[in-house]
């Protein structure tokens, strides 16, 4: 199988990558670094099929040139993490509405097997717990840029579904829920990470708001074994998935396990939202997904427990500070 992955170079990304590698898939990614990285795939290169490009997903002839080369797609290009998203709200817009446009619109042209992400966002402020795939969406107010990622990626949906119905797109839509893992940065706002590098360098470890509001973490090999099943069953066609874990923890007692997990002598530091993002900023109180649909449908059922997951962001970090202390300032 051939496999074109967008944003192939980003946390998720490589790993899906590797995994597609390692079953004997040809695979070429396209990245513009934005917020992926070329140490995430470098030790792909040596495989003779791997192929990567770095560009924008906006370069519309290159872009068709790939998609018609391609077996099945991946569209995992989007803005990502919320310091960004508040950051640059104008590229967080373009970047998922007129990426995702002209992906779907070229896949659409030779019926290729399309896979999107999306993500958990897309609920907003709704408080029906758990997250069902066909629950309501609540948004915010358009004033707070804090919504602006989720109303996207909403858009997204909307025309991946319209492409479905309007022109026979074989595409599938996964809403992903705090993928976590190795290889996932903390530069754009992603918790575990971040508290990992600030345990292991007995930093404070920062929470933003009171550390009251709850996420589930779902590993990333998990994740790409979810989004592999899914885009292999002609079923799913047409359809909307959550996938996570459902074991559910608050940000404060999240930093506590990081702390003894890692024989960290950090202690919590809070940080009011409006320090950290700006005034006006609002933040989902629990992110709970209901998976149901995707054991059903798919046989997803994640393995890894969160002790597991957060050993192995803390185990990577420490290689990445262990490496850092070894290399010479000069080098």
């Amino acid at each position: 199988m051939r496999a074109l992955i967008t944003g192939g170079a980003g946390f998720i990304g490589s790993h899906l990558a590797e995994r597609l590698l390692s079953l004997g898939n040809r695979v070429v990614i396209i990245d513009d670094l934005s917020t992926g990285s070329i140490n995430n795939i470098s030790h792909l290169k040596k495989n003779s099929n791997f192929e990567y490009i770095i560009d924008s997903i906006f370069n519309r002839n290159l872009l068709a040139e790939l998609v018609d080369g391609a077996d099945v797609i991946f569209h995992l290009a989007a803005a990502v993490g919320v310091r960004r998203i508040v950051e640059f709200p104008v590229r967080t817009i373009e970047t998922n509405v007129r990426g995702s446009e002209q992906i779907l619109e070229l896949a659409a042209k030779k019926r290729k097997r399309l896979l999107i992400t999306s993500t958990s966002e897309i609920y907003g402020k709704s408080t029906k717990i758990p997250f069902c795939e066909t629950d309501d969406l609540v948004m915010g107010s358009t004033y707070n840029c804090r919504w602006s990622y989720a109303c996207s990626k909403a858009i997204d949906e909307f025309l991946a579904l319209a492409y479905y119905r309007e022109q026979r797109l074989p595409v599938t839509i996964v809403r992903l829920f705090n993928t976590t893992g190795p290889r996932q940065t903390g530069h754009y706002g992603m918790v575990l990470p971040t508290f990992a590098r600030q345990a292991l360098n007995d930093e404070p470890i920062t929470v933003y708001g009171t550390g009251e509001q709850s996420r589930c973490f779902a590993h990333v090999f998990d994740v790409v074994d979810a989004v592999l099943a899914c885009i292999a069953s002609d079923r799913t066609v047409g359809e909307i998935f959550n996938v996570g874990s459902t074991e559910e923890i608050s940000i404060n007692q999240l930093a506590k396990r990081v702390i003894a997990q890692s024989g960290s002598k950090s202690p919590i530091s809070h940080l009011p939202y409006n320090q950290a993002y700006g005034e006006g900023f609002e933040d989902m109180t629990r992110r709970v997904p209901d998976i149901r649909k995707a054991k059903e449908w798919f046989g997803y059922s994640p393995t890894r427990t969160l002790t597991e997951i957060i050993d192995s962001v803390v185990d990577y970090c420490r290689q990445e500070v262990d490496e850092t202390v070894a290399t010479p300032l000069s080098a």
